[in-house]
This record gives structure tokens, C-alpha cells and sequence, in this order.
């Protein structure tokens, strides 16, 4: 319940109206009203420019000094899963919120002190985390066929016969639609940063649609210089496609536009080494897939003689700018390669389970997070994962760690994946410096996740138990920059009824246009 002074319950602070899927932008960038040029500012930077406190330190008044702005929110009385740099649990603490940043953390009766009369949103008896990161999500193609793609086909078939069809039928509209169903999901299950996998034909709809929204996060556009593939053309021009999107949605906005391509074996030298270094000009980051099958290797060893990420480390493209997903297939000096070069990973395990693609033969992600190797979870693809809950994604990579050397004690356990799924996602992907932990400066991106479901009963360890116990449900609350996206369970910024309706027809359109076979697998009949 939020209490205001005015009485007004404005929730944490209203959106800009509640909005469904009706409106969808027009195609065509030359009109395109979607595509900001400039970042938008931010209300406020307080204790921006000082090294995060402890959360116990700053509630003692030793936080940043004048002026010292008021703060517009109070998240009152929830145990507050800092993740700063002692990884401090404040029981019954309270998180302060000016503008779109962070005031302080601390003690309830001291903030409140230092501040009265400030609306509060109540987390008492809850827990509060920040928002958690998704490094690795396709927000178009797949979210349209949910459940249609069968979880038995032969290697390469979920792609060849499903997503490069449902993706060259995709127009614009569909994108939006698309974007909003991945959004809404993420957003309700605690994800506040979503990094888009670079397969969107249509990137400022999708941008719109995560503005739409309110979830923070990038976005792209297809890579890819393959001879008569959908959206492909030559690398100068898909180069010249990715710069407008970087120089359309730059570092420091809601939405930021990263230099994406589809990877595997699906681009040219020639366009390899012009992203890397369009992404080294510009310092946006990059992302591409890379090895979740044996596929890459093979493909790779027989056109260049060398494995993938070594070829990539001798075409000079790994390094910190660089986000590669999956990684599963890596040789000794794959490893050797991305830990030398502080290359980033996405890791997305469920992916490879529901594909079928070894991770439990071939995964190294232990042995790359226990030697301080850069790591952040994805959920990866609906012909991949059918979900976006980084909290299941967080055991799955915990479990596996454990059960793959059979040995229980290697140091990815549910406090270390809870880290992956925030503060140490937050550095994998480049924003550590405004996202991941709840530290004075940092934006106000926090989730508050109810304990009043059997899970939670009785109440342990606050790591354990979000990690095995619990998942995205418990989600109550979501603010991204201090603007509440999600109440009681439910997205404000978006009438999730309609936009159901509207995804149920979009999705027909869809699977009708793209040819592919969708049935399901059991007789569905009349029930009269």
C-alpha cells in the first residue's frame, strides 16, 4: 500500500497513462517518431559521482552531502538484498528514491526521520532485491508461436523450420506485439534489464515498445551477411544499419543501442571485424550467439581451421565490449581466450536442456565463473526456453554447476547465481556503474518479492530461498527507475488484456503467414 501525503495514491509515481498495443509505429525510419537522437535525461544523480557505501553507512548519515535532494518514495520495511560489495541484508531496512536514483538504504525509523511525510509503498514482510538482468532474450519471432514449437526436433530443425520463417513473416506490427508479451513477462518476473539477442528486423518498434513498457535494456538489429537469408545484405550495409541504431538509442537512456549480429557461422569476416570495431568507436557493446551446439566448432574448424572463439581472438573481436551467448562447446583455449580478454558470456541453460544441446557433456560456465570469468544469465528463445524467469534460470545454472563434476561445493551455489542474475550480470553486460545492487547513485530499479506463499514458510536463508525455493511468482512489485511497471503482480503500463487479445490474433496472422507446421501434439476436441 502506498501511503502519500496528499492522499493521492499515485502507486510509486504514475505513468504517463496506462497504455495497451493499439497504437503501433509506422514503417519507415525516415518518420519514425519512435527514435530518440538525444539520451534522455535523468531527475536525478544523487551520490552518482561517489564510490557506493555501505547500505548500513549511508543510513548513518554518511551518504552524499549537500545538497541533498528529498526524496520522492520510501520501499519501507522489507529485508533489502543490497548486493553491494559486503553483500549486506538489511532487516526491515527501507530504500529511499529520489527521482530515478537511489537516495540511501538503511534503517526504516532513520529514513523516515530524516525525511517525513514521504509516500511509502510497504514491503514489510517481503523481500526487496534489485531488478535483475536478462543478457541473453529474442523479443520478436518466437513470442508469437509460445508453445507451438515441439520440443523434439532434430538439431538446427527449431531454426530452419520455425524461426527464420516466423521471423521473415514478421512485420512491424507483429514486432510490437512481440516486444510488449516479452516485456510484460520479464517485467513480472523481477526483470528490470533485458538485453535484446540482435535477431529484430524492425529495431525502433521494438525500442517503442520497451519504452512502452518501462523495462530498461538494448536493443539491435539483424546482423547477418548471408546469401539470401531474411534481412541479410552485405556487410557495409549492415554495418551502416547497426550504427544508426547505436547513434539513435545512445549509452545513458532507458534503451540503449547495441551492435548486434546473429553470429554462429552466419557472418563474413569482413563484417566480424567492422562491428568489433564499430563497437570499440562508439563504445557501445556487442553481442553475438556463439557455440551452443557442436555445430559452430565444426563449422568453423572446416572454413577457417580454427575454432570459433580463436578465431575470433585472432580476427582481434573478443575483448570487454563484447557479449557472447552461450559458449557451451569451448576447447582449453576457448577458455583460455575469453578469461585473457574479459569477454562476457550469456548463459542460458534452459536453452540447451529444452534443445538438447549438451551443456551437461560440454558446459564450462562453473569452471568460467570460479575463475573470475565474466558470466550473466539469459532465457534465450521461445523455441528455446518458453520462459523468462531468471530465478529458475538461476538454480538450473547452480544445479548444474554442482552436478556436472559431481561435487557440491564448487562455488557456484545460489548466492553466487543470484549474484549472476544481478550485480555480477550487471558488470557482464557493461552497466555495473548504474545497475545491479541497491547502492546510493544507482537507478532505482528494485523488485519486492511477497513471502506469503507456502516457499517462503518458514523463512531461511534469503539466497536459498529465492534461488531453490522460489521463482517469479512471488513478484509483487517492480520499479525501473523509480517508476513502478509493476503492482500487486500486475504491469501498469500496459492493459494486459488486450494486448492478450491482440497477441492471440497476431499469432494466428503469424503462423498462418510463415507456413510453419504448427499442431498440436495432442487431439484437442469438443467438449460437447
Amino acid at each position: 500500500m502506498v501511503r502519500d501525503a496528499d492522499s493521492n495514491d499515485r502507486g510509486v509515481r504514475s505513468a504517463p497513462g496506462s497504455v495497451g498495443t493499439a497504437a503501433r509505429p509506422a514503417a519507415g525510419r525516415a518518420t519514425d517518431p519512435y527514435a530518440p537522437t538525444t539520451a534522455p535525461t535523468t531527475a536525478a544523480t544523487t551520490a552518482a559521482t561517489t564510490a557506493p557505501r555501505s547500505a548500513a553507512s549511508t543510513a548513518q548519515g554518511e551518504g552524499p552531502r549537500s545538497p541533498t535532494p528529498r526524496p520522492d518514495l520510501l520501499v519501507t520495511g522489507g529485508d533489502v538484498v543490497t548486493m553491494n560489495a559486503r553483500r549486506e541484508v538489511l532487516a526491515g531496512g527501507t530504500v529511499a528514491i529520489a527521482g530515478d536514483r537511489i537516495l540511501a538504504v538503511g534503517a526504516t525509523t532513520e529514513l523516515r526521520r530524516r525525511w517525513p511525510g514521504t509516500p511509502e509503498l510497504d514491503a514489510s514482510g517481503c523481500v526487496v532485491t534489485p531488478g535483475m538482468i536478462n543478457a541473453h532474450q529474442h523479443q520478436t519471432g518466437d513470442p508469437l508461436a509460445r508453445a507451438w514449437i515441439p520440443d523434439d526436433l532434430a538439431p538446427g530443425a527449431s531454426i530452419d523450420a520455425w524461426a527464420v520463417p516466423l521471423h521473415a513473416a514478421h512485420t512491424a506490427a507483429d514486432d510490437t506485439v512481440s516486444a510488449l508479451l516479452t516485456c510484460v513477462e520479464n517485467l513480472r518476473n523481477g526483470v528490470t534489464t533485458l538485453v535484446e539477442a540482435g535477431t529484430v528486423a524492425h529495431p525502433h518498434p521494438v525500442a517503442h515498445a520497451m519504452h512502452t513498457a518501462g523495462i530498461r535494456g538494448t536493443v539491435g538489429t539483424w546482423g547477418w551477411d548471408v546469401p539470401g537469408a531474411p534481412f541479410a545484405a552485405c556487410a557495409p550495409e549492415v554495418l551502416d544499419r547497426l550504427r544508426e541504431v547505436v547513434e539513435s538509442y545512445p549509452a545513458g537512456g532507458q534503451i540503449e543501442g547495441w551492435v548486434t549480429l546473429v553470429g554462429h557461422g552466419l557472418a563474413s569476416d569482413e563484417l566480424l571485424t567492422g562491428a568489433a570495431e564499430l563497437a570499440r568507436s562508439t563504445g557501445a557493446p556487442m553481442t553475438m550467439h556463439l557455440s551452443p551446439s557442436q555445430s559452430d566448432p565444426e563449422h568453423y574448424l572446416k572454413t577457417t581451421g580454427r575454432r570459433p572463439v580463436d578465431h575470433l581472438a585472432h580476427l582481434g573481436v573478443l575483448g570487454p565490449h563484447l557479449l557472447l551467448a552461450h559458449a557451451v562447446w569451448l576447447a582449453d583455449s576457448e577458455v583460455e581466450a575469453l578469461l585473457t580478454s574479459r569477454t562476457a558470456v550469456a548463459y542460458c541453460p534452459w536453452a540447451y536442456l529444452r534443445l538438447g544441446q549438451g551443456v551437461t557433456r560440454a558446459g564450462r560456465h562453473g569452471e568460467l565463473f570460479a575463475r573470475g570469468g565474466r558470466l550473466a544469465l539469459g532465457t534465450d528463445s521461445g523455441n528455446a526456453g518458453d520462459s523468462s524467469d531468471i530465478l529458475r534460470t538461476a538454480a538450473l545454472a547452480a544445479g548444474l554447476a554442482k552436478d556436472m563434476p559431481v561435487d557440491p561445493t564448487v562455488a557456484l551455489g545460489a548466492a553466487a547465481a543470484l549474484e549472476l542474475a544481478t550485480v555480477r550480470g550487471a558488470e557482464a553486460i557493461g552497466m555495473a556503474d548504474r545497475i545491479g545492487s541497491l547502492e546510493p547513485g544507482k537507478y532505482a530499479d528494485l523488485v519486492v518479492h511477497a513471502t506469503d506463499g507456502p516457499q517462503w514458510a518458514p523463512r531461511g536463508d534469503i539466497a536459498h530461498q529465492l534461488v531453490w525455493s522460489s521463482d517469479g511468482r512471488s513478484v509483487r512489485d517492480v520499479l525501473v527507475g523509480g517508476r513502478a511497471v509493476v503492482r500487486d503482480h500486475r504491469c501498469t503500463t500496459v492493459d494486459e488484456t488486450a494486448l492478450h487479445t491482440e497477441a492471440a490474433v497476431a499469432s494466428a496472422d503469424l503462423l498462418a503467414r510463415s507456413g510453419v507446421p504448427a499442431r498440436p501434439g495432442w487431439p484437442v476436441v469438443p467438449a460437447h
